[in-house]
């Protein structure tokens, strides 16, 4: 007998109160729960995959395993989900390896059915995942970074964590100044997280370093989504004109959307396909030249014209020049010390 959705959420919420309370003791016991160990290959989706490259990207898959009524993160042993976590990185790949050696850790995500429960009971398996993704850092620094600058990037669950590992590991001063820029793209940042984090910055311009470039896709209308929620204001940068004010651009300032398969292959280029501007009270960044019937949710957790799946499709080109450029300008400004 199929289960009533209404049944189902009660049944979520008593097991994240349940989780909630025993958070500590389950923390503790994460490493016998399938912790990967980050020193062995199978625990990475990439592992310094480029050659002759200046720099360096760690990357953070965003969320393709679904979870069950018993299961919210992701198993490493889950190969259904490792393929589709792989095929999902290989979307976004193309915008940061022809600029820096790719890396990309297996972790233990959270799955969707996490994100059905309010936002205050996610926190036990998201601390997990974080878990796994700070892991998978430290180990990168520790055996494989070697001074070289480093970009940071992840799509929705994997921008939230580039957040928290700006948050906690980018605190320090000599692993800051590895950082070319973090693209946190797909979540919010806010005023009230650079206040609590001084040593956060979000990007102002096109070549600025050592920011956090942020944004999320919406149709002119919409007044709420998981990322920013009604009454908050996310900070963000348009990437077409790389200005953090409501100045529009023009589809002819967006020099192509691309649309990518699991293999990576762009399958759809569209020059000018939309232009774009920042919403002042919210600080979602507005995509007016397309339709959300044309480009639907997909996810029952998105509302039409949620346009979240889109955001690294629709400005692709204009991320991956910008990649280069912020490269260059760190490249320029080391040089010059």
């Amino acid at each position: 007998m199929k289960q009533h959705p209404g049944i189902r959420r009660a049944v979520c919420a008593g097991l994240a109160v349940v989780w909630l309370l025993l958070a500590p003791l389950w923390a503790a016991c994460a490493e016998t729960a399938g912790a990967p160990d980050y020193a062995l290959a199978e625990s990475w989706a990439y592992f310094a995959d480029g050659e002759g490259l200046a720099a360096d990207v760690f990357f953070v898959c965003p969320t393709v395993f679904s979870g069950t009524e018993e299961i919210f993160n992701m198993p490493m042993d889950d190969q259904e989900a490792r393929s589709s976590f792989l095929g999902a990185i290989n979307m976004e790949k193309g915008i940061y390896d022809a600029s820096a050696c790719f890396y990309a850790p297996y972790y233990r995500q959270i799955g969707l059915n996490v994100y059905a429960l309010p936002e205050e009971e996610r926190e036990p398996w998201l601390a997990l995942a974080y878990e796994d993704v700070k892991a998978a850092l430290t180990y990168y620094l520790e055996n494989c970074n070697d001074g070289r600058p480093l970009v940071l990037a992840g799509f929705s669950q994997g921008a939230d964590m580039c957040i928290r590992l700006m948050k906690d590991c980018f605190a320090d001063e000599a692993t800051r100044d590895l950082l070319v820029a973090c693209y946190a793209i797909g979540w919010r940042i806010t005023q009230e997280e650079l206040a609590q984090y001084p040593h956060l910055r979000v990007a102002s311009d096109e070549d600025d370093t050592g920011v956090i470039i942020s944004f999320n896709s919406e149709a002119e209308g919409v007044q709420d989504s998981p990322m920013i929620p009604s009454g908050v204001r996310s900070l963000a940068i348009n990437p077409l004109n790389w200005r953090t004010d409501a100045t529009p651009a023009s589809k002819e300032e967006n020099p192509g959307a691309c649309f990518t398969d699991y293999s990576g292959q762009i399958v759809t280029e569209i020059p000018h396909l939309t232009g774009a501007y920042l919403d002042p009270v919210r600080g979602s960044l507005r995509v007016p030249d397309v339709s959300p019937e044309d480009y639907p949710p997909v996810l029952p957790l998105f509302a039409e014209g949620v346009y979240h799946l889109y955001d690294y499709q629709f400005f692709y080109r204009s991320l991956q020049e910008n990649v280069a450029v912020r490269l260059s300008a760190y490249l320029q400004a080391q040089a010059a010390q």
